[in-house]
């Protein structure tokens, strides 16, 4: 107890944090802090060798504390960790957009959710339902379900409604929406400069229509809206959290963080600082241990908590409806049926993934005159995305057809040997947001010029299309980019 309060102070100020941790099993540290009342664990890519492992990794954690919350971000598109090392077996959310089928997309999700449960997660921070209508969005791009508030909406709550179907508890993100922003908010503060009948318009939309299926959890968005807070950052805003979400909304399920150490609010607030600020603001949980995953950081936020509540910056009252909050939705997972993996995923997810191509050359025929060069452009990926995720053409095309070959190059000083290299086969280019990187569109150019008639795959957000065929996928996972291969072989 803590002395002069009454109260567990230790306790609730542990059930509200979500660290990650290295390794593939618990470590020492976080079963004892397991022991002590943790709330929650957030598993990345990391944690994860396979399913088996994950299941029984969960196990441990749960023997150290039955009802905790095991936490993973799993958008099953490009942001996958349960298939960090594979690519994810569904083609992500801006496809699922793409094909516009709320029942694909709930199908989807209710797969996803089954995986999860029989690996023992019972939170995603998913799905994404920020509206992208900034094509030059540095983070959000294909996660997201389109640029259209009506389309997100509608696919936002067909996810939801699958994946809690499952048993595991779904997560909207990154509220109030961080799909109009030019920065990454790993890296610095993104501003939303909208008014609010702009954001009534847009950006709340999927977020209402996310309440409105029941969603257990919403994600707060470190980023700057002037309309509705002028000095704090959404995740550290009272007006924001509290009198937006769970005022004006009426939002009644848990609350909690993008990843506190990102650079948007603990490189101007303090790690400390900003978990304190944020729980203040409205916050249930904060999700902390992408980048600082040990034990001091663990216990530094629970002792700042709880010196915060001494001091009189954190009400008691506040964390103890927090930890009430982190409660009921530990409650929620324990009593929620659960079902097992159905053996047809695999196929659903490659017909998902076959139904959001889209070809600019109706008259285009299959299969390629022969075993192709494939030449893949690699963009620098946001932190959002694990570095060691599969992507591209290459690789999958190959299996098909063995004599496949090609290069990845991440700048254009390789292209003049490349195209050498493709010379006398057909040629296959293949892109992600070229129109967010000067080099990738003037090397596309560059290499168009030389070979027209070269098959141009886009695997990011599509843009203008280049050249006479060109394919676009609405994103860049193993499903996705299997599906393009099985085009262009002809099966």
């Amino acid at each position: 107890m803590e002395a002069g309060t009454g109260v567990d102070l230790a306790g609730m100020a542990n059930a509200v944090l979500q660290p990650g941790f290295v390794g593939k099993e618990p470590p020492p540290w976080l079963r004892r802090r397991l022991a002590e009342g943790l709330g929650g664990v957030a598993l990345y890519a990391r944690n994860v060798v396979d399913r088996d492992q994950v299941a029984e990794l969960t196990a441990g954690l749960r023997a150290e504390r039955p009802d905790v919350i095991v936490a993973i971000d799993e958008e099953a598109g490009d942001v996958t960790r349960i298939d960090a090392h594979t690519g994810s077996p569904w083609p992500g959310n801006l496809a699922l957009g793409a094909i516009d089928d709320p029942a694909l997309t709930r199908e989807v999700a209710g797969h996803i959710g089954r995986d999860l449960a029989a690996a023992g997660v019972t939170f995603d921070y998913a799905p994404d339902a920020d509206v992208n209508n900034d094509p030059g969005n540095p983070v959000i791009g294909s996660r997201a379900f389109g640029a259209e508030p009506e389309r997100v909406a509608r696919h936002t709550a067909a996810w939801i409604a699958g994946l809690q179907a499952a048993g595991v508890a779904a997560c909207a993100k990154h509220f109030p929406g961080h799909g109009n922003t030019s920065v990454d908010s790993h890296l610095d503060v993104p501003l939303i400069d909208a008014g609010r009948a702009e954001l009534d318009a847009i950006e709340l939309v999927p977020f209402r229509a996310a309440i409105a299926a029941g969603v257990r959890a919403v994600m707060s968005a470190h980023l700057r809206v002037p309309s509705l807070d002028p000095d704090l950052p959404a995740t550290l805003s009272r007006r924001i959290m509290t009198d937006l979400l769970r005022g004006e909304l009426g939002f009644d399920g848990l609350i909690v963080t993008d990843a506190i150490e990102m650079r948007a609010v603990a490189g101007r607030y303090g790690l400390a600082n900003a978990t304190v600020l944020a729980l203040a603001a409205g916050a249930d949980a904060v999700c902390v241990g992408g980048e600082h995953a040990d034990e001091e950081t663990a216990t530094m936020l629970r002792d700042a908590i709880c010196a915060a509540v001494v001091a009189g910056a954190l009400s008691e009252e506040r964390l103890a409806d927090a930890a009430a909050r982190v409660a009921r939705l530990a409650a929620w997972s324990a009593a929620a049926p659960k079902s097992t993996p159905d053996p047809r995923a695999a196929a659903v997810g490659l017909s998902a993934a076959r139904r959001a191509l889209r070809i600019s050359a109706p008259d285009a025929r299959f299969p390629l005159s022969a075993a192709p060069y494939v030449l893949e452009f690699q963009p620098e990926l946001n932190m959002a995305i694990a570095a060691e995720t599969p992507w591209g053409v290459l690789a999958p095309l190959a299996e098909l057809v063995p004599a496949t070959t090609g290069a990845r190059l991440s700048a254009a000083d390789g292209l003049p040997a490349a195209l050498e290299a493709s010379q006398g086969r057909p040629l296959v280019l293949v892109v992600r947001d070229p129109h967010r990187y000067a080099w990738m569109t003037e090397a596309l150019k560059a290499a168009l010029a030389v070979r027209p008639e070269a098959v141009v795959v886009e695997m990011g957000v599509p843009a203008a299309p280049m050249g006479d065929v060109h394919i676009a996928t609405f994103g860049a996972t193993a499903a996705s980019g299997r599906a393009v291969a099985e085009l262009l072989a002809g099966r």
